[in-house]
């Protein structure tokens, strides 16, 4: 049902290691197939989605060293291109008609990115995927999805993590890290906490968009967050906003 969305519009931010499931490198096909299937029950509720795709499992261009980085940047930029056709793949094997749209143009792949041509296409009941980040070396592909969050009006950034949340630390090296229900911008900057960089984080704030960090392997979360239930950790507002949110 339509009505029991929260978010109609919506920006999934997807990481290049979400895709590998628990393989060290590459791409999972039982896992691209499951997080196919995942966002498809989001599309049959009525929910327009884009997705933002990143290339680690691939290549992480900042990580490589001795290369300039802005050929480094590249490179994994073309990455993500790679993930994005593989999603595709997936989504139009389930019968969600999907179109890839590239920052960088390769006409043969993906269309080129469009702002008004992707929101037609939400409109019309089609995944967008945006590939190739910014179409720029130094920014990353978390502020590609703050960027194109912007640009298309979506409603919030769904941040699918490996984790259940944002933590005051690791929560895989240290036991006694706390889970935060809601947090503010302000704060993940000030901690340091690693959500998003702080471009995108910056970004959210200055235009007042919500970002809920979440554990993509959780059956049905995509659909619970999008629904508004409590699943992971809500970034935005202020500190009285904040405050009010852990009071309820």
């Amino acid at each position: 049902m339509k009505s029991s969305l929260k978010y109609k519009r919506i920006l999934l931010k997807l990481s290049g290691e979400a895709l590998m499931g628990d393989k060290g490198f590459g791409i999972d096909s039982a896992t691209v197939d499951s997080i196919a299937k995942e966002v498809k029950k989001v599309v049959g509720m009525g929910a327009e989605i884009a997705i933002v795709i990143g290339g680690g499992n691939i290549f992480r261009g900042a990580s490589l060293k001795g290369m300039e980085r802005a050929s480094a940047d590249y490179m994994g930029m073309l990455a993500t291109v790679i993930n994005a056709l593989a999603l595709q793949n997936s989504l139009e094997k389930n019968n969600v008609p999907t179109r890839v749209q590239s920052a960088i143009e390769m006409r043969e792949l993906a269309e080129s990115y469009i702002r008004r041509k992707a929101i037609r296409h939400l409109e019309k009941g089609r995944i967008v995927i945006f590939a190739a980040g910014t179409g720029n070396p130094y920014f990353t592909t978390d502020t590609a999805a703050a960027l194109r969050a912007m640009e298309i009006g979506a409603e919030v950034i769904l941040k699918a993590t490996k984790v259940d949340g944002v933590y005051s630390s690791d929560p895989i090296k240290d036991p006694r890290a706390k889970k935060y229900d809601a947090i503010s911008y302000i704060d993940v900057l000030k901690k340091g906490l690693g959500v998003m960089d702080s471009t995108s984080i910056s970004l959210c704030r200055d235009n007042n968009l919500p970002i809920v960090v979440f554990n993509i392997k959780g059956k049905n979360n995509i659909k619970k967050v999008a629904q508004g239930k409590k699943i992971g950790t809500i970034v935005g507002g202020d500190d009285g906003q904040r405050t009010k949110k852990k009071s309820h």
